[in-house]
């Protein structure tokens, strides 16, 4: 049950229905819109939705679906089923020209059933497995040639027909050239002047004066009188049996179309069926092309009555934003078997009523079967009754805007309000004495809650601030207001009451200071320190968030260093542990070769007995192996001709080394007196004094195993998902303009996409002429053309590849 009538202009639903027709592309998709109901079925709001969203799917990811010849010939088909009765030549090509557009639609969807199985299922329903396109169409296409017109070899005998009908006009015309010219040498005929045809016969256009010197019928005279056209005698015969030929070819083409309408008669009730299909398709894609719009998605639906919204934006408000330029703040708003009536509070101006219309109109949308303006991971649920009683003060009419009003609307709610009802109430209680008027809302809302119906009410009432606060089954809102600027914000918060600034806002638009503090004492201290409470507690509210923001920025700031000193560390814990191995292996085999040296000489002592001049010599070579080994060992301990200071400014690419330590790397950046240097994989901040320069051989040798670079593939799947082959580059740079050219000519060639969209706008066709020339060095292209003048003309040029 919907309430009251008049509920979808309310809503602003007639307006998405208005933005519905603008988007189908004929009349068969039109009348689909005049049949939109609001549905509490839920397998059948699931199903509307979800070929919504296969078809949003289908212009994202595919550009070959038909979109043309969206012909309605379904009146002239029902007509044709009387017996006897024929189709005209027209009526016949329109059906071949729609015809094949229901079997491109056929053939897209064939083997799709995994990717879109309710579009799929929907085809199959509406074409019957004993209706064969392909023989109708071939048929059809078999007697009415391109034109739309019969063609000749539609029968032996309208071949014949027309065959005669040529050789007696081709004689006719000869005759009356010849006549002409003969006229024309006489002078009968004025300058400019040549065969036409009056009363479907060629004629000659004679002066007035001279119309009497030609035997011959005259058929007609000019406006003026100055001119009479002529049939000549000599060709009133021939013109005779033409005229007969002609009407035997029109009876010859009658019989053609009645026997070809009796062709196709058994399968007009099928036909009908497809015809539907054919608007159902431009109507569900229409709704599609309004989703991309307005960025809409299908959130979970859910067969309860909850709504759990986050993102969700007016549809109306975001395609006017959008327009402008300007952002659509979003809504978060949820209701549930606990929390089911939503108390929202706040100033004047604050945003309560463009919630509450968004809050109806999006779920109207849904049980439409409209994809809604809502974050993906939503839930909406589906409701049985949908009330509002919303008042717009910006109308002429104005129509709810009395007391009167507003409780013949409170008298029906109560009567029909359960728990399958979502209703919507804007300025509960207002228009009246206002602490009787807050006295009967409050009595009204006991009976709501009482009802289990879900809602949202908007007021500016204390006293239901408190009774929802204190009762179960409800819970406070607030339109978010700055406090200090005392600017509202637009943004519904959940779990606490607003005020509603009336003072604040007063003294802002420049009322007297003594006229707001009279306001004070006359309103008593109880609702001024209530008011002054809320605003206190939203600029503390506002405080704090911005504390917390700036918190969690240097946490996450903290984090980032922490992470890059554990990982410096884990590195420089390595080199050393690496360092020290490397010692120590030389160190053996120092050790290992000395010891051999010295085995060595102690036997060739032995050997030679002690002979002195063989022990000096081996002496010798003792020494010379003790100054080698002690070179070797500073090596292992000090490699100094590598680890040597290079002199020189350190700047970007110098190589350094971290005072102290081992750790060699490559600057980056510098930053003042911080430089930003590049250490294996890692990168870190270090003060320039901790910094010493180092040679290339230096950097080389500490960096010999690097670590080899992860190769990652290419998503091709995300490539299809995101890919456009439209390109707007009007108002940008030429570097910028070939560049972006560049990657999508490298992303169609990859995808394998033969046609391209290039907007680069007319002017002075400079930008034209530097893409086209740009594209010829593509071997791929096959050639380029400008698009059709309804749609850019020159400023558009439609790139084949091959």
């Amino acid at each position: 049950m919907l309430y009251p009538k008049n509920l979808e202009h309310k809503l602003g639903f007639d307006t998405i229905k208005e933005l519905t027709s603008e988007r189908c592309v004929s009349d068969l998709g039109r009348s689909f819109i005049d049949k939109i109901r609001f549905s509490d079925n839920y397998s059948l709001v699931k199903k509307l939705i979800g070929q919504t969203a296969e078809f949003k799917l289908i212009m994202q990811l595919h550009s070959a679906f038909p979109e043309q010849n969206y012909i309605d010939v379904t009146a002239s088909l029902l007509s044709a089923q009387t017996p006897g009765s024929y189709l005209s030549e027209e009526l016949f090509f329109d059906l071949k020209l729609s015809l094949n557009t229901i079997l491109q639609i056929q053939q897209f969807f064939e083997e799709k059933e995994l990717q879109f199985p309710l579009l799929v299922d929907m085809v199959k329903q509406a074409i019957s497995e004993d209706l064969d396109l392909v023989d109708i169409i071939g048929n059809i296409d078999g007697i009415i040639d391109e034109r739309g017109i019969v063609r000749d070899n539609a029968s032996k005998e309208l071949f014949q027909i027309r065959k005669k009908i040529l050789s007696e006009q081709s004689s006719v015309r000869r005759t009356l050239e010849r006549i002409y010219k003969m006229a024309k040498n006489s002078g009968w005929i004025g300058e400019d002047m040549s065969l036409t045809v009056r009363n479907g016969r060629l004629v000659i256009p004679l002066l007035s004066e001279h119309k009497r010197k030609m035997k011959g019928f005259v058929h007609d005279e000019s406006a003026t009188g100055k001119m009479a056209f002529v049939e000549p005698s000599e060709v009133l015969e021939a013109n005779n049996e033409i005229r007969d030929l002609e009407i035997k070819e029109r009876r010859e083409i009658i019989k053609i179309l009645r026997d070809l309408t009796a062709d196709i008669r058994p399968h007009i009730l099928e036909l009908k069926r497809a015809y539907f299909l054919l608007g159902l398709t431009d109507f569900i894609r229409a709704k599609a092309k309004l989703a991309v719009d307005l960025d809409a998605t299908a959130p979970l639906l859910v067969n309860e009555r909850l709504m759990e919204w986050t993102f969700a934006k007016h549809p109306i408000l975001y395609l006017a934003h959008e327009k402008l330029g300007k952002a659509t703040i979003p809504l978060t708003v949820e209701l549930n078997d606990e929390n089911r009536i939503l108390i929202v509070s706040g100033p004047n101006a604050g945003g309560k009523s463009v919630m509450l219309k968004t809050i109806g109109l999006i779920q109207y949308m849904a049980q439409c079967g409209y994809l809604v303006p809502v974050s993906p991971d939503s839930k909406i649920g589906i409701f049985r009754n949908l009330f509002i009683d919303i008042g717009d003060e910006q109308s002429i009419e104005n129509d709810l805007s009395t007391y009167s009003s507003h409780l013949t609307n409170m008298n029906f709610f109560l009567s029909h309000a359960n728990k399958n009802t979502l209703f919507l109430i804007d300025e509960f209680g207002t228009g009246t004495e206002p602490n009787l008027g807050g006295a009967i809302a409050e009595s009204l809302l006991e009976d709501f809650v009482k009802s289990k119906a879900k809602g949202v009410i908007n007021t500016h009432y204390t006293n239901l601030k408190i009774f929802a606060d204190k009762n179960r089954g409800l819970q406070n809102g607030a339109m978010k207001f700055d406090g200090e600027q005392l600017e509202p914000m637009y943004i519904l918060e959940m779990g606490k009451p607003g005020s509603s600034f009336a003072l604040e806002v007063a003294s802002k638009i420049g009322l007297p200071s003594y006229i707001t503090k009279r306001a004070k004492k006359k309103l008593g201290t109880q609702q001024v320190d209530f008011e002054k409470m809320l605003k206190e507690l939203e600029i503390e509210k506002k405080v704090f968030a911005e504390k917390n923001q700036e918190f969690l920025e240097q946490n996450t700031l903290l984090k980032q260093k922490m992470e890059q000193y554990t990982g410096l560390k884990d590195f420089l814990d390595g080199e050393q542990k690496r360092i020290i191995n490397d010692a120590k292996s030389e160190a053996k085999r120092l050790l290992k070769d000395s010891n051999r040296a010295i085995e060595t000489a102690i036997r060739d002592i032995k050997e030679s007995k002690a002979d002195k001049e063989k022990t000096k010599v081996i002496r010798k070579k003792l020494e010379v192996l003790k100054e080698e080994t002690l070179e070797e060992e500073e090596a292992v301990i000090e490699p100094k001709d590598e680890w040597q200071n290079e002199q020189g400014k350190i700047e970007i690419g110098s190589f350094v080394k971290v005072k102290g330590q081992e750790t060699i790397g490559e600057v980056i950046a510098i930053r003042g007196k911080d430089f930003e240097v590049a250490i294996g994989q890692l990168k870190t901040n270090i003060k320039a004094n901790r910094l010493e320069k180092v040679s290339k051989k230096t950097f080389k040798t500490a960096t010999k195993e690097k670590p080899r670079a992860k190769v990652t593939g290419v998503d091709m799947s995300e490539k299809m998902a995101n890919f456009s082959f439209n390109l707007d580059i009007r108002g940008k740079r030429m570097e910028e303009a070939m560049l972006e050219l560049d990657n999508l000519m490298d992303d169609a060639i990859m995808l394998g996409y033969n046609e391209l969209r290039i907007v680069h706008g007319k002017g002075d066709g400079i930008l034209r002429n530097l893409v086209r020339n740009h594209l010829k060095e593509y071997k791929q292209v096959k050639g380029f053309k400008d698009e059709h003048a309804d749609r850019g003309g020159h400023g558009v040029s439609l790139v084949s590849l091959v």
